[in-house]
């Protein structure tokens, strides 16, 4: 069904604003210190809940590609987010993560044949700075494995959503299927490194039960389906620019459910990261080929310190 612009921007858009409520939910209601736990509990039953209700499986060289495709969103992403998030000091890591654009922009070239604008360079640069004054705080030294784990996150990310795009998907196949293909393949990869590091699952009330069960199924299932959706018919670029929704829906929260506070850099630093989010979805044409799909921007780990979420 055809929809509009406007609705279809908006449709991709709750999908960065959920994730932005994954700090709130994972402080509130989850067990502490199991990122890798609460990463394969969103990923594999939300890719097994989409498999089922898709019923498509892949075909030929859809199976290295979906292996592929799930590594770099999610297999690989999620630890290395996790990772960055609990070493840097507060919010480098959603900084790091911000630059997303920046990185797609610069694939988009070598994978894609597509040069990038001033303009899109000039809002990315414009996005992160404005994630900056949100999320960064006064801090010591920097850890240089955590800072290594943030830029190998965004790149495995950013690597994922370009190649979705080259390859598209295969004819008659919905991002339904290509989402539920990721997330399975990408929880398969977390499980061995989720039971190796963290040992056997936590035992959990009904708040975490509860917690868990709107990751996999509204945080997770829902919300990736909505961004491969978006990516299919705009560009990887303008997708990757709604992924400061993120942090920013995570300081509202923080602010309205949580009690943080906000100062005025922070508002500055919001108005213009939504700013960039939306002079973003201008910086390019979206793709011909509707059929186009691509992995995540930003979508989605639960990295929490200081207040802050890391995509």
């Amino acid at each position: 069904m055809a929809i509009s612009r406007p609705a279809l921007i908006t449709l991709t858009a709750l999908a960065p604003v959920s994730w932005g409520t994954t700090y709130a939910v994972t402080t509130q209601f989850l067990p502490p210190d199991r990122p890798l736990f609460t990463a394969l509990v969103r990923a594999l039953p939300a890719g097994l809940l989409l498999l089922a209700l898709a019923r498509v499986l892949p075909r030929g060289a859809w199976w290295w590609k979906a292996a592929v495709l799930g590594a770099l969103n999610i297999g690989a992403f999620f630890p290395l987010l996790f990772l960055s998030a609990y070493r840097l000091p507060g919010g480098l890591a959603a900084v790091v993560g911000s630059a997303g654009p920046l990185f797609v922009a610069g694939l988009s070239v070598l994978l894609l044949g597509q040069r990038p604008s001033a303009r899109t360079l000039v809002t990315g640069a414009v996005a992160a700075f404005g994630v900056s004054l949100v999320v960064l705080k006064a801090a010591g030294s920097l850890d240089t494995l955590g800072l290594l784990a943030a830029v190998a996150s965004t790149a495995s990310m950013s690597t994922g959503t370009v190649l979705t795009q080259r390859w598209g998907r295969p004819e008659g196949v919905g991002p339904l299927a290509l989402t539920g293909w990721q997330l399975t393949a990408g929880g398969l990869l977390i499980a061995p490194l989720a039971f190796l590091v963290e040992g056997a699952p936590p035992a959990l009330d009904g708040p975490a039960v509860g917690g868990y069960l709107y990751l996999a199924v509204a945080n997770t299932a829902l919300a990736y389906w909505l961004w491969f959706r978006g990516i299919g018919r705009m560009t990887a670029t303008q997708v990757t620019f709604l992924g400061p929704l993120s942090p920013l829906t995570a300081a509202v929260v923080g602010w309205a459910a949580l009690g943080q506070a906000l100062t005025p850099v922070q508002l500055v630093g919001m108005g213009l990261a939504f700013g960039a989010t939306v002079a973003g979805q201008f910086v390019t044409r979206p793709p011909r080929k509707p059929g186009l799909a691509g992995g995540i921007v930003r979508g989605a780990a639960v990295g929490v310190r200081d207040g802050v979420l890391r995509r």
